[in-house]
């Protein structure tokens, strides 16, 4: 049986790296599909209370299962930093190259390049129930952005055991790899239970 889910995001591209793991199995709507044009607001202090907050959002207005990430690059040396600021690090437009390229400089200097990509996945169900997945990939900065592939900060962050940084990978190998796709399987394997 299709299950359908909305999946609270109206970005392209986490949409496509999502869908692409969801196979046959599920109907993924977005807010758009459920008529959700109001910007969902992000007023939670952590990553966790983000994704939270959207998924009972889109539960309580809608009334339809909901899953709702929320993703940050977490920078050691920048203690933790841009971590749930990632998407407005740099100010308020939301440019990815800005946001990087503000971490670059930050680094300048600086030899403990250790980051990680962490995203968590709520989830609510059809009874109301709240459900959390968190997926982490750990790597370095690298000193420049290499690769136009990808988005965010995917130019600059090249995952342990890969010579390539996300920006450079291809977008199959990211996918089965990347931060998103171990929260992603770790929801999956809930909801076949």
């Amino acid at each position: 049986m299709i299950q359908e889910l909305c999946f609270a995001t109206r970005n392209a591209h986490k949409r496509e790296e999502i869908a692409a793991q969801l196979g046959g199995n599920f109907r993924l709507l977005t807010l758009d599909e459920i008529g959700c044009t109001e910007e969902i607001p992000e007023p939670e202090a952590t990553i966790e209370g983000n994704a939270a907050y959207k998924a009972r959002y889109v539960w309580e207005h809608y009334r339809i299962p909901c899953f709702a990430d929320d993703s940050g690059l977490e920078v050691a040396a920048l203690n933790g930093a841009p971590g749930v600021h990632s998407a407005y690090y740099a100010g308020a437009s939301r440019d990815f190259k800005a946001n990087y390229e503000l971490v670059l400089q930050q680094l300048q200097g600086i030899t403990d390049r250790r980051a990680q990509f962490k995203t968590v996945i709520a989830l609510v169900q059809s009874d109301g129930s709240l459900h959390t997945f968190t997926g982490i990939i750990t790597g370095n900065i690298t000193d420049a952005p290499r690769g136009s592939n990808g988005f965010g900060y995917d130019p600059i962050f090249q995952p342990d055991g890969y010579h390539l940084t996300f920006g450079e990978m291809p977008v199959a190998l990211k996918t089965q790899i990347s931060h998103r796709a171990r929260a992603m399987q770790q929801l999956l394997d809930f909801l076949k239970q």
